[in-house]
């Protein structure tokens, strides 16, 4: 069997148990990693990655300009060279969960991440698609803190300013023992790498590929290209024109997920689909999908949250999240956007809880969308990738310095990044183990899916 945390923990999880384990998880760092606990193999693990670190910091003459903007000043992000040993390290060190492969075209190569109990017959297969705007650095933080919950803590310094219990180490615990028995993974951990360098050399605006097309508009779910050649929505020549989009295609094929999530930063919501207009909203699954995301809202974002939606005449075409759920009938499909600057953040808390209370909740749960004109002012104010009702000219029209950049899309301090990343990797297992346990009870939700399958 899959070396995991005591099968005594397997047998007490129940969802109770695990929203009130989430809950105090936000920002407590566990201090026993799956399959390691305090073991000689644990302590291996974190012996290589404390070797690796010290070889970074050593840097060698020549190569300190391409680190220096990115790791002078936030040390603890990781470049894209650091990324991939950092994987390279956890998949020797995962009791043989984790495997790694490269798929190229093009001359991009992306990293992929499998992670499954090899004694195990999951009933949830999940696509994580990480980074594929660039300048959302925390969006593969956030992947790699995830992996490390399951396969090794990793050199992640805590926040100091919250001490760790025994409780909050049981609740972790908890949260993971089973998380590979019900569920694997598929993860493309840096979906825009070429870019991402540029951005950890300092072009901190940078959101699309080296083609300068934005790889969440370049998918064939209602595409267009529209006039927009130059800006940093570009579609591209036509669907799939771009390496890093044929390759995730590809994976999402084979792979056949039931889950498919992509991570994005900018403001913070939670969103299905549908996203090309604010006419349609999910039909398949829709209700099952927006209790997922009104419980991981209530521990981990009290944000917008639901069917995305824009406004007709500005339609978002050509997303990932669109895709999945059209072409593979994929059950549950999510876009989260996890991060935005505290002064911000604090203002779109306030006047989403205004928005939920005068009207909001009940439009959502009777099949409402975040794109209806109840939440127009909320969206005017509040960009988001996923729903939008200004024109495309008036989102172009906000120039910002890279530093305002940076501090949009990113935590700016530590604390802010160690916070971020521990409660949305947290809220990717609760996602799983939720989804896993739905699927456990009613496996009718397939179906749809299946006759896709069964139909190519």
């Amino acid at each position: 069997m899959f070396s995991i945390t005591s099968g005594v923990h397997c047998a007490l999880i129940t969802v109770g148990l695990l929203a009130f384990a989430t809950a105090s998880l936000v920002q407590a760092v566990p201090t026993r990693a799956l399959g390691g606990g305090e073991d000689a193999d644990g302590d291996t693990y974190m012996h290589l990655l404390q070797i690796n670190a010290d070889k970074r910091q050593a840097v060698q003459p020549g190569i300190v300009e391409s680190v220096a903007a990115i790791k002078v000043d936030r040390p603890y992000y990781h470049t894209t060279k650091e990324i991939q040993n950092e994987l390279k390290l956890m998949s020797e060190n995962c009791d043989g969960a984790m495997t790694l492969e490269t798929r190229s075209d093009s001359g991009v190569d992306i990293d992929v991440v499998r992670l499954r109990d090899p004694n195990s017959q999951p009933v949830n297969k999940v696509f994580l698609l990480f980074g594929e705007h660039s300048r959302e650095l925390i969006s593969p933080e956030s992947g790699l803190r995830f992996l490390q919950l399951i396969c090794g803590r990793g050199p992640v310094k805590a926040d100091r300013e919250h001490h760790h219990h025994d409780d909050d180490d049981l609740k972790a615990d908890i949260l993971q023992a089973n998380i590979l028995a019900d569920n694997e993974f598929q993860i493309v951990l840096n979906g825009n790498p070429h870019s991402r360098t540029r951005v950890e050399e300092g072009e901190f605006c940078l959101r699309t590929n080296p083609n300068g097309v934005d790889l969440n508009r370049n998918w064939d779910e209602m595409w267009g290209a529209g006039d927009n050649d130059m800006s940093d929505t570009n579609a591209g020549p036509r669907p799939f024109s771009e390496p890093e989009t044929r390759i995730f295609k590809k994976l999402v094929e084979e792979f056949e997920p039931t889950t498919f999530l992509t991570v994005h930063s900018g403001t913070r919501g939670l969103y299905m689909p549908w996203a090309y207009d604010m006419e349609h909203t999910a039909s398949y699954n829709a209700p099952l999908m927006l209790n997922v995301l009104k419980d991981l809202d209530k521990a981990h974002c009290q944000c917008p949250y639901g069917a995305a939606g824009r406004e007709v005449g500005y339609p978002c075409p050509g997303t990932c999240l669109d895709w999945v759920y059209s072409k593979l009938k994929t059950p549950y499909v999510f876009a989260f956007e996890i991060y935005t600057s505290p002064d911000r953040d604090d203002e779109l808390k306030a006047r989403w809880d205004e928005k939920k209370t005068t009207g909001g909740l009940n439009l959502l749960q009777s099949g409402g969308h975040l794109g209806h004109e109840h939440f127009q002012g909320l969206f005017d104010s509040f960009a988001s990738d996923f729903v939008q009702r200004r024109t495309g000219d008036a989102i172009q029209s906000v120039k910002r310095t890279e530093e305002e950049c940076f501090a949009q899309f990113n935590p700016e301090t530590e604390e802010g990044y160690n916070k971020t990343v521990q409660n949305w990797a947290v809220a990717y297992l609760e996602m799983a183990t939720m989804i896993a346990e739905q699927l456990k009870k009613d496996p009718t939700i397939l179906q749809e899916m299946n006759k896709g399958a069964n139909s190519k």
